[in-house]
């Protein structure tokens, strides 16, 4: 079998954007797998979604001053991208750490279940927790779940789980996946869409911009990894992105640390109608809205795709979500780690590694893989805004991400030489900022005359105000 390679998948994702062939020519990839010690072609994955970011921005560039650039991405570099939360440093420790129990406290993680099934379950923010504990009415010692879900099938522990709202999944085959009525819905879908949702004039940006993006308000109403990174992606092309977060809700300290880069981060209250007036406020302003709440809770309070469309007409409005928005699992909660076990991934992971259970990717790479397409579609249809008008809905999900991944081929490289870490040193640089001297790994793509860069240092929500 041919093996795909970086460019095959860039045209593919430029495809799927309905983008101008021709600019394809604009791109080099250098290096090649494996750079991660994976199964699956991640290095490939990583490569061609930052490069396709990074080209769809070098376009817009085009567009506004007539000038062309190229896009250079070398594969360990976007590697390392793909890992940027393990490259974190503050004052030089490694902050990484999004579970500080003890161990015998701390339940995310694998377990066997009473008919030989594996679930896993994510416990990484307390609330989730709490409520898995409470469920499975079992007390806060790993210990006890683990002997409870052996009173379990795996199914039957995914089902009471996920049946009230809690992130876990069962461990499946591909072919078990390949079944699954989810796994049908994720097949049928493309890896993401593009899709008109109302008239508008078309923008009209600066023609002598200093960055790509210069000029376009992005709002961004994510957390954990993918939906924030899209936001930190448009930044390092030069757009103005706050970063809404509600005051009550749990964070990881290391993932605001990581992806706040270039943005304002803000508090807001969406429970009450200050804090909707003060995000409607904003909305009215803004060019693209990124949003990765479960399916349909933004609705309920009055931020619709439509409603967007008609707050503010020529708005793009990205929605993110775990498992796409079709099929039975359309509204459920899903984090990177949980969409690799349902889907196969881990336990091909397992398989090759000999092992009775499950072994993931070596990063995150749905995560960072469906920020960087989250982007690109953002950016594309950007130009689509500029060129023709109208108001635009972006469809990503993690589960389309693993879909195409798996489409890429596999590897034998499980075993491989971790470089990437070895030679960390490549690919980061250090900041100042709130909380001491950062250091995060660069952007991997480099533009021939917009490098990018992060205009802001990381910073706390709270440390702006939320206005434009």
């Amino acid at each position: 079998m041919h093996e795909p390679q970086s460019n095959e998948a860039l045209e593919k994702l430029w495809t799927v954007a309905q983008n101008p062939p021709a600019s394809l020519n604009k791109v080099r990839f250098t290096g090649m797998e494996p750079s991660l010690p994976s199964i699956y072609k991640t290095g490939i994955l990583a490569q061609s979604t930052i490069a396709a970011a990074a080209l769809a921005s070098a376009e817009i560039w085009q567009s506004r001053t007539g000038l062309s650039q190229t896009v250079t991405v070398d594969i360990d570099a976007a590697s390392a991208s793909f890992r940027s939360e393990n490259y974190l440093r503050v004052n030089g420790n490694n902050r990484f750490h999004t579970n500080k129990l003890k161990p015998e406290n701390n339940i995310h993680g694998f377990y066997k279940c009473g008919d030989d099934g594996w679930i896993q379950l994510h416990a990484n923010y307390p609330q989730h927790r709490k409520d898995i504990l409470q469920t499975l009415r079992c007390d806060g010692l790993r210990k006890s779940v683990s002997n409870k879900l052996l009173t379990m099938s795996a199914l039957e522990a995914e089902d009471k789980l996920t049946n009230i709202g809690l992130p876990a999944g069962k461990m499946r085959t591909v072919e078990e996946w390949s079944e699954h009525p989810q796994g049908h819905a994720v097949a049928r879908m493309p890896l993401f869409t593009i899709t008109k949702i109302g008239d508008a004039a078309p923008i009209k940006l600066s023609q002598n911009p200093k960055r790509p993006l210069e000029g376009i308000k992005t709002l961004d109403l994510t957390k954990v990894i993918a939906g924030p990174l899209i936001g930190r992606t448009l930044a390092e092309h030069g757009a103005d992105v706050i970063w809404v977060n509600g005051p009550h809700l749990d964070l990881i300290e290391s993932l605001v640390i990581d992806m706040s880069r270039g943005k304002k981060p803000v508090n807001i209250d969406l429970r009450n109608n200050f804090g909707r007036d003060t995000l409607t406020t904003l909305i009215k302003g803004a060019n693209i809205f990124i949003q990765g709440y479960r399916p349909g809770a933004l609705n309920s309070k009055g931020f619709s795709p439509e409603k967007l469309a008609e707050i503010r007409p020529g708005i793009i409005y990205v929605n993110l979500s775990a498992f796409g928005n079709n099929g039975p699992w359309k509204s459920r909660r899903g984090f990177d780690s949980i969409v690799q076990t349902v889907s196969g991934i881990g336990h091909e992971g397992g398989k090759a590694s000999d092992l009775d259970g499950m072994k993931h990717l070596p990063c995150q790479a749905l995560d960072h893989g469906t920020g960087y397409i989250g982007a690109f579609a953002a950016i594309s249809a950007l130009q689509k805004q500029i060129n023709e008008g109208g108001s635009w809905l972006i469809d990503v999900s993690l589960a389309q991400t693993g879909h195409y991944l798996t489409s890429l081929g596999q590897q034998n490289h499980i075993n491989s030489y971790d470089k990437n870490l070895k030679n960390r040193n490549l690919y980061i640089e250090k900041v100042e900022s709130p909380f001491g001297t950062v250091e995060y790994t660069k952007p991997a793509a480099v533009l021939s005359g917009t490098p990018g860069k992060w205009n802001l240092t990381p910073s706390n929500f709270g440390t702006f105000a939320p206005s434009w």
